[in-house]
């Protein structure tokens, strides 16, 4: 081989490698090319999800909306926002102010021992009962069902005074009241199930779309606001005429019905 021939094989061979050089040079600039548009690809739609996530946590829960949310007032309540609640005949004469927490284990033990003594003497014009309802017990361990449970009374009393009362009775019975802990009453499902147990309420469809939509939400909240602003330290509290009822040498509700009729005998005496 001549060396002019031997020039030439070089030269040939040196092209062909600068010309693979630039094919592989050509082909990694395309693959990181694509790496970079899948990498902000990536990164958008993480972005977007991230953006998503942050704009569901800072969307206001059904709760804290109901706060700024129009009342609807339930019938058979008076007063601004329909936060005074009074049930019975107007002839009678005295009044029984009532304070509840739906959630509250001590005012179930009152509703069992003396509820339906209570809506007895209602029905018989003994006296009128005003009933305020609480939802402290939520802010003690961040829960919904005080509220929940205030809201759903609110469908009930729409319907009638006769069907509150008997679901009231319903959600403090001894077979419906969760314990204290459980915040069973923060699902509707269930508090339409205790409501299938009042005759009224069973199977009513007015009143399960009320609880359902959170038709008394803000109602609730604006009844709650009544029971902060009373001054009352706990539930269940019994007043009348501005004075305190108490089971006889104790400083707390009546708890049986025995305890309740001597209390009440008293009341409606001074």
């Amino acid at each position: 081989m001549s060396a002019r021939n031997s020039q030439a094989n070089k030269a040939a061979a040196r092209e062909r490698l600068r010309a693979e050089r630039e094919r592989q040079a050509k082909k990694d600039k395309i693959r990181r090319q694509l790496i970079v548009a899948a990498s902000v690809v990536g990164v958008l739609a993480a972005a977007g999800g991230i953006a998503a996530f942050v704009m569901q946590l800072n969307k206001p829960t059904a709760w804290e909306a109901a706060k700024s949310a129009k009342v609807v007032q339930p019938k058979n309540t008076e007063g601004e926002n329909g936060t005074t609640l009074v049930i019975g005949k107007p002839t009678a004469k005295k009044t029984l102010e009532l304070y509840e927490d739906s959630r509250c284990p001590i005012c179930a033990s009152f509703e069992q021992g003396a509820g339906e003594t209570m809506k007895k003497d209602v029905a018989a014009g003994k006296y009128k009962l005003k009933y305020v309802g609480a939802t402290f017990i939520d802010n003690a361990d961040n829960g919904e069902g005080s509220k929940n449970a205030l809201s759903a009374l609110g469908a009930a009393l729409n319907v009638s005074p006769e069907a509150f009362l008997e679901y009231k009775g319903a959600l403090y019975s001894a077979k419906f009241h969760p314990d204290e802990r459980d915040d069973k009453f923060a699902e509707d499902d269930y508090l339409i199930k205790v409501a299938d147990s009042v005759p009224a309420l069973k199977g009513n469809a007015g009143f399960q779309k009320a609880v359902k939509d959170g038709t008394y939400d803000a109602w609730a909240l604006k009844m709650s606001a009544t029971f902060d602003s009373s001054g009352v330290q706990g539930t269940p509290t019994l007043k009348m005429d501005g004075k305190k009822i108490t089971a006889e040498g104790k400083d707390y509700a009546p708890q049986t019905a025995a305890e309740y009729e001597a209390a009440i005998a008293k009341a409606l005496k001074g």
